[in-house]
């Protein structure tokens, strides 16, 4: 019988088929084989039969068998009616994204991805650079996937570095494509062929170039035959080329993201709601819960976090505001401010509290707790909770009140939670009133107002009175200007009247529209007259702390010092020179 690669270029039309060896042909090269030492020759013939030997599922003779069989079952369970829909869905969508390449203005291309704006819509598309396979080529690409899958027995996501782990797959997959000269592939093909098995096996396939892109902050496919949605941190949502033309293979894409995660979905558990080894935060779900078919949403994690140099720059704050907001959480040294930071979704709370978060002096014992870890900080004493939802049967769930609870037996000095929904709400307004100060947390308000009306009101249900425990609200939001779409601090306010139980929300800091600029506005600001009691500080020296802090930040600002770390050193070092005076 021929190698596991000869029956499938006989398939293809690519190879005759030759006839069986004689006894003593065979015995020769028996004997050859024997002989051969060297470490990198692959036998795929006898790699299938020793698999064959060992696996649970019915045997297959050859390929044509195994893909026929494939055929059969798509036949059975797809009508003739419906193949021809799908296949006309599949037409009208190519149809579609040709005439976006070919009629579309280019606006911009960097790397391998081209921006195009599209005449008579308002969203933009983004063409990444996606090769696509002939249908021989795909049954060479699959033929290597279950040769490597075979010959590597070690899970991939067991290899921690990405980049090792696609080297080590990358390598295998070439030392094949050398040994095994009988599958004919031109040598340049040979990369062509090791990248495309790599993005399959240890990447994401489709969407591999869409998570390397920097620039995009979300990924979203919203079902077969229509194109994936990307929000782009320049340019806003847009179109891109990636379309997935059946449901199954959005489902093997959730699939293979649930196996990295030791998580399952299926019919009885249609949804998941978890993060990337890499950080990013995945949400996916399958019929039934999705009608239209199976839906990914990936928020992307920035392996390089935003700095308050960065909120300057991007004009979400300005010079003096992010002096008073570093005074808030560091506390003067005395009494740190609790903050709630309130916002649509993707409005950048995270990232604001991110950014407050490395005002923290590197003395304080920092826990965080969080439903999908994002928070990323540089604070030499943290430790880091994150919720689990419950298992298939119900049970092992760990509830963000249980970790904020148990982080209270903790001596924690600050307590930050990413997002607060539920009955962690009382527990942390607890935690305010009780001595734990500089706790953090973010909401989902679009106001100051609107914020104290949901903490009082259920699910949360915080008791009116513990309102006196917060501090600042901070409200954020993501806006459409004549600029595009840009996020802004658009108020900060005060807490006052909670003990005549008519708790109001003060703003201090308004955003003008006009100016672009978040402004000081009339009201007295009550924390500089909480400090005053907490310390020997006079009005003189709190406005010498604020313009010393607003003079440090315009010298990172000026010399373009955003790196987290050496933003966080620059932070720790002043501490460390006020303590020394």
């Amino acid at each position: 019988m021929g190698s596991y690669l000869d029956e499938l270029k006989v398939q293809m039309g690519e190879k005759k088929q030759e006839p069986a060896a004689s006894p003593v042909t065979e015995a020769k090269t028996e004997a050859k084989t024997e002989a051969k030492t060297d470490a990198k020759t692959i036998n795929l013939n006898e790699l299938r039969s020793n698999v064959s030997q060992t696996s649970t599922e019915p045997k297959l003779d050859s390929l044509k068998d195994m893909f026929s069989s494939k055929m059969n079952q798509t036949q059975e369970s797809d009508s003739l009616s419906s193949k021809l829909e799908k296949k006309e869905d599949a037409k009208a969508i190519d149809v579609l994204l040709a005439g976006w390449e070919r009629n579309g203005k280019l606006v911009t291309k960097y790397g391998e991805s081209e921006i195009y704006r599209i005449e008579g819509d308002s969203l933009m598309y983004y063409k990444a650079n996606i090769p696509k396979s002939s249908p021989s080529q795909k049954m060479i690409i699959t033929t290597l996937k279950e040769a490597t899958t075979r010959l590597i027995t070690t899970d991939p996501y067991k290899i921690r570095d990405p980049i090792q782990r696609q080297n080590i797959y990358y390598q295998k997959i070439l030392e094949i494509l050398e040994n095994a000269p009988e599958i004919n592939v031109p040598k340049h093909l040979f990369s062509f062929y090791a990248k495309a098995v790599v993005t399959e096996m240890v990447g994401f396939g489709l969407l591999d170039p869409l998570i390397h892109d920097t620039k995009l902050e979300e990924i979203m496919i919203i079902g077969p035959n229509k194109p994936t949605y990307v929000y782009h941190k320049d340019y806003g949502m847009m179109y891109t080329n990636v379309v997935y033309y059946n449901d199954s293979e959005i489902q093997d894409l959730v699939d293979k993201i649930a196996r990295i995660l030791g998580r399952r979905v299926d019919i009885s558990s249609p949804l998941l709601d978890a993060r990337l080894p890499d950080g990013s935060r995945v949400n996916a779900t399958i019929p039934p819960a999705s009608i239209d078919g199976s839906t990914v949403t990936i928020r992307k994690f920035r392996d390089d976090p935003y700095t308050v140099v960065d909120l300057i720059n991007f004009k979400t704050v300005n010079l003096e505001v992010a002096a008073f907001l570093w005074c808030a959480v560091e506390g003067f040294g005395a009494k740190p401010a609790n903050i709630i930071i309130s916002g649509g979704t993707g409005s950048g709370k995270t990232t604001l509290l991110n950014v407050l978060a490395n005002f923290t002096p590197d003395d304080s014992r920092v826990i965080t707790i969080e439903d999908t870890a994002e928070l990323k900080l540089p604070i030499k004493h943290t430790i880091r909770f994150e919720g689990r939802p419950p298992g298939l049967e119900g049970g092992g769930e760990i509830t963000l009140e249980i970790l904020v609870k148990n982080t209270l037996r903790m001596r924690p000095d600050r307590v930050i939670v990413g997002e607060i929904r539920s009955a962690e709400a009382t527990t942390l307004f607890t935690a305010m009133n009780t001595g734990h100060d500089g706790c953090m947390g973010t909401i989902h308000a679009n106001s100051a107002r609107e914020t104290l009306v949901r903490i009082t009101s259920p699910p949360m249900d915080v008791p009116m009175l513990m309102l006196a425990g917060l501090d600042l609200i901070l409200v954020q939001k993501r806006l459409n200007t004549a600029k595009g779409q840009v996020r802004r601090i658009t108020e900060i306010a005060e807490i006052d009247g909670v003990f005549e139980n008519k708790p109001v929300a003060n703003i201090i800091f308004k955003w003008n529209p006009q100016t672009d600029t978040l402004e000081r506005t009339n009201q007295p600001i009550k924390y500089f007259e909480l400090i005053k009691t907490y310390t020997r500080y006079n009005d003189s020296e709190i406005a010498d702390i604020l313009t010393k802090r607003i003079k440090l930040i315009k010298e990172l600002v000026d010399n373009n010092i955003r790196d987290i770390n050496d933003v966080s050193k620059r932070i720790q070092d002043s501490y460390i020179k006020d303590k020394q005076r």
